[in-house]
């Protein structure tokens, strides 16, 4: 029998997968004294806790939670921050001599230099096969494509707000971007095609395109996948030391202005750490995914949807939400089944067993609180109202709907971008697209004598509200010059009672 403090902290985790038990959360105390707690029998995996408050009952159903707890998590994540202060601060000293280290250590990599010559761009593109390269040209296009769309939708503004008075904005391309492409057992090709089409769309100027050697070479398809996009310069750098390297620049690679680009936690936390000595997109760490399947959803499918990405690596999430127990059991049963199969099991078997979710909700408008409150990376929908999700759901980096459409469509090929928001970012931002290149920047114009003064006058005194005699004097003197006044004297004002 589970101690009743067990069953307490079990209450306290799955109260914030919904929003409906924000009330229990701010009401705990009385809600443990109401508590009905049991085990549930569809399995020693599958936990069921039913509350009460204020005559609300509510059922949230696990028929499997993940393997691994949030302090084990916090411990990981606190070993990563260590280990990539420690590369920046290396980097940011010693230049090339701490990435031919790094490159070493991690890579296996001997290297006098770190980009690549027009030589050996050329000799990696030409291993590549004729297929190979229609292939990365038409996903290319298609992504070029939605991206130039985007761009269209960014429109300059001018507006005469008040007569004489011109206030507008511009959409300014940033100068440089740095674009991470991972490699490692999957070299993610993509991920050139995700940053730098979508740079080059926005009208950056110069583009770096950075990607870790695999086997000790570059990564042919990759190389080509950079070249076809359009990008200016090329480094065999891998991990956190790239986005160093780029950010404080070495003796062969010029410091950009902003680094963008999915990778691994350590790749994340490089963008977390350098944030603010450049732009960054978004954090795009570990990938994740959330099915939301009914009854009608294949379990088939659905587990090859889970699957496919748990491969991405031993930390990435793969949750379902769904409102059928029956899909639910189906659903596990089939994850075994074809990881049994799967040449990938090692990495999406551990992912799954650690970061694997299952959770039945007891309506659509419960699963839609759970996502929202998840805010995954990708969201896919299985369901026969997909229309209702599409017009409920808020929180998410991209959203797939039907069995028509996967993630990996979105991933390698369809055209949206694949470098989304992580860790509950789509809480505040999008995933990247042409905007985050582009600076909207505004600027404003007075044409007339008789809007300077008058504007002017207001702006004075407002001035003197917050005792700023240097912004005033700035005003002032407009309005003495096109105004024809007299010098104005400045005058504090008196401090209201009560406010320091």
């Amino acid at each position: 029998m589970m101690r009743r403090a067990s069953w307490c902290a079990l209450v306290r985790r799955l109260v914030r997968h919904s929003a409906n038990a924000m009330v229990a959360r701010a009401k705990f105390s009385a809600l443990e004294k109401n508590l009905n707690l049991r085990s549930s029998d569809h399995g020693p995996s599958c936990l069921r806790v039913t509350w009460q408050v204020e005559s609300y009952r509510q059922t949230m159903e696990y028929f499997k939670r993940p393997g691994t707890t949030e302090s084990e998590n916090e411990l990981k994540s606190r070993a990563v921050r260590d280990t990539v202060r420690g590369i920046i601060e290396n980097v940011a000293a010693n230049g090339l001599r701490a990435l031919r280290e790094y490159s070493r250590t991690f890579d296996n990599y001997e290297a006098d230099h770190f980009r690549l010559s027009d030589a050996e761009i050329a000799s990696a593109v030409g291993q590549v096969d004729h297929q190979t390269k229609t292939d990365i040209a038409f996903a290319q296009q298609q992504i070029r494509n939605f991206a130039l769309a985007q761009r269209g939708s960014l429109t300059e503004l001018e507006v005469e707000t008040h007569p004489g008075v011109i206030l507008g904005h511009r959409n300014i391309p940033v100068d440089s971007a740095a674009c991470y492409v991972p490699g490692g057992r999957y070299p993610l090709i993509a991920s050139a095609h995700m940053g730098i089409v979508t740079a080059k769309a926005a009208g950056v100027r110069r583009v770096v395109g950075l990607t870790p050697p695999v086997n000790g070479k570059p990564h042919p398809a990759t190389i080509a996948a950079m070249v076809m996009a359009g990008v200016d310069e090329i480094f065999l750098i891998g991990g956190a030391q790239a986005f160093a390297a780029a950010v404080f620049g070495t003796e062969e690679l010029e410091r950009v202005d902003m680094i963008v680009g999915p990778g691994n936690a350590y790749v994340a936390e490089a963008k977390k750490q350098l944030f603010g000595k450049v732009g960054i997109d978004l954090l795009a760490g570990p990938t994740e995914v959330l099915l939301i399947a009914d009854a009608s959803a294949s379990a088939e499918m659905v587990a090859a949807d889970l699957l496919g990405q748990a491969e991405h690596g031993p930390d990435s999430a793969a949750v379902v939400i769904t409102t059928s127990i029956g899909l639910a059991r189906e659903i596990d049963r089939e994850i075994a089944r074809q990881l049994q199969s799967l040449d990938t099991a090692d990495i999406a078997g551990a992912a799954w067993r650690d970061h694997g979710q299952i959770i039945l909700a007891s309506s659509a408008q419960e699963v839609v609180e759970i996502a929202n409150e998840l805010a995954f990376e990708h969201v896919q929908v299985l369901t026969e109202d997909l229309d209702y999700y599409q017009r409920n759901l808020d929180q998410y980096g991209a959203l797939f709907l039907g069995e028509m459409t996967s993630v990996a469509h979105g991933d390698k090929v369809i055209g949206t971008n694949h470098t989304l928001p992580t860790r509950r970012a789509a809480r505040y931002t999008g995933g990247l697209w042409v905007g985050k290149f582009i600076k909207t920047c505004t600027y404003q114009r007075i044409v007339s004598a008789e809007s300077a003064v008058m504007i002017g006058e207001i702006g004075s005194r407002l001035c003197a509200m917050e005792n700023f005699a240097g912004h005033k004097r700035q005003i002032d003197l407009r309005v003495e010059k096109f105004g024809n006044r007299p010098p104005s004297s400045w005058r504090a004002p008196a401090p209201l009672d009560g406010v320091k």
